[in-house]
């Protein structure tokens, strides 16, 4: 019987999922593998009737270059139970499977890591290696290094942000966008400067001060106000859904929002547009201020980036995590997430070394006192200074309170 290998994909979608698992496979063809597609995420290798596929050249023609996901995902997150009674060893006996690589975010690659230590404690000759995607660009590879589907996704959503922006400035109204990002605000960062909307706002950016609805609502406002003062009465706000997620609990209660909860324990943002919740909270504060006669619309961009065709960097790049992959099994390599550097050399990056305390693997968050996130907040964004507080007497009582390094303690 042939050697072969296994492929899932965990988590939600991203530019490039097709791209990664079917060079993965066109890669091991090539070295003589069999190549199975696992369908159902992490759900399935704890399934006695797992849903298998195996992926031939002609499919991987087929499908490396489209967006979506062909092998189907799920969250599914394995209990200890799960590891201790439902782990289907058979799958892998049965198939002379040499390789499992796993396909995800940061909960995919957490639970990378617990397979890892598994399928060493119970010796069983089967290797891992994990390649990490999310549009959240969340998971700590080196030098700033991307995960794939960030930049399709950004691309795709600064398309649709300056279209909106378009619209804020032909119809003269304030268009509120809210942008995918749990644990970070890569991506909402990405479409504001690529977009020089004038505020985006994001959880890093709460690095000195508690995070809160009203701070939220001022950093709008903020901007709101100086365009005002100098004359221009459009523009676009930014916010990443991360600033929902970090809130504590109870404030999203008080804004009147019932929230659920994924398997993993993290709100389900995507239940609810942050966008339509965001834009509602700022009319009521117009209404308290009285100065400002303001027009704001709101505008969801999140799962319309997900399943988009990947852009030229990630066709190549998920090519190259592909072949790097590849290259880390035959070196022996297990248990690692692969890294592929700018000059196309592949190097591991072992799951134990990069967990925390409690084995998971943490997200990258933005550096918000660096040069990207600094020179976009000091030059392209526009917000209250002292020198404004004056002029925006006109329209607020107390300018103070929309200072922006004062609401952020910066």
């Amino acid at each position: 019987m042939k050697d072969s290998i296994i492929i899932l994909c965990g988590g939600g979608p991203a530019p490039g999922m097709n791209t990664v698992v079917m060079s993965v496979a066109k890669t091991f063809l090539s070295g003589g593998y069999r190549v199975i597609g696992l369908h159902g995420g992490y759900s399935g290798l704890f399934s006695p009737t797992p849903r298998t596929e195996d992926i031939d050249f002609f499919k991987a023609d087929a499908y490396f270059n489209r967006g979506g996901s062909y092998l189907q995902m799920s969250r599914f997150k394995p209990t200890q139970e799960d590891f201790d009674k439902n782990f289907n060893l058979s799958l892998f006996q049965d198939n002379n499977i040499k390789l499992l690589v796993t396909v995800g975010g940061d909960d995919t690659a957490s639970t990378a890591n617990r397979i890892a230590k598994f399928l060493e404690a119970k010796q069983y000759p089967i290797k891992n290696i994990h390649i990490p995607k999310t549009i959240d660009n969340d998971l700590p590879l080196p030098n700033n290094t991307p995960t794939f589907g960030f930049n399709s996704a950004k691309d795709e959503g600064a398309h649709l942000a300056r279209t909106v922006y378009e619209d804020a400035r032909t119809s003269g109204n304030w268009l509120i966008i809210s942008a995918m990002g749990r644990s970070a605000g890569h991506l909402a960062l990405g479409i504001g400067e690529a977009t020089h909307c004038p505020m985006t706002i994001i959880p890093e950016m709460f690095n000195k001060t508690g995070i809160t609805l009203d701070k939220i609502v001022n950093l709008a406002l903020s901007a709101i106000l100086k365009r005002t003062i100098l004359g221009i009465h459009y523009g676009t706000v930014v916010v990443a859904e991360g600033v929902f997620h970090d809130l504590d609990p109870q404030e999203i209660k008080n804004a009147g929002v019932s929230m659920t909860y994924d398997e993993h324990g993290h709100p389900e943002l995507g239940k609810i547009s942050k966008a339509v919740l965001f834009n509602d909270i700022l009319e009521k504060k117009f209404k308290e201020i009285g100065g400002l006669k303001v027009k704001t619309r709101p505008v969801e961009i999140g799962y319309d980036v997900r399943c988009q065709d990947p852009i030229g960097y990630d066709l190549t790049y998920c090519t190259e995590l592909a072949m790097g992959a590849y290259e880390l099994f035959t070196k022996g390599e297990t248990g690692c997430m692969v890294y592929v550097d700018a000059f196309g050399e592949a190097h591991p990056l072992y799951l134990k070394d990069l967990q925390n305390a409690e084995g998971k693997i943490p997200p990258r968050r933005v550096a918000i006192e660096g040069g990207t996130a600094q020179n976009y907040y000091n030059n392209i964004c526009h917000f209250i200074t002292p020198a404004d507080y004056e002029a925006a007497k006109k329209y607020v009582a107390d300018p103070e309170a929309y200072d922006f390094k004062k609401i952020l303690n910066w």
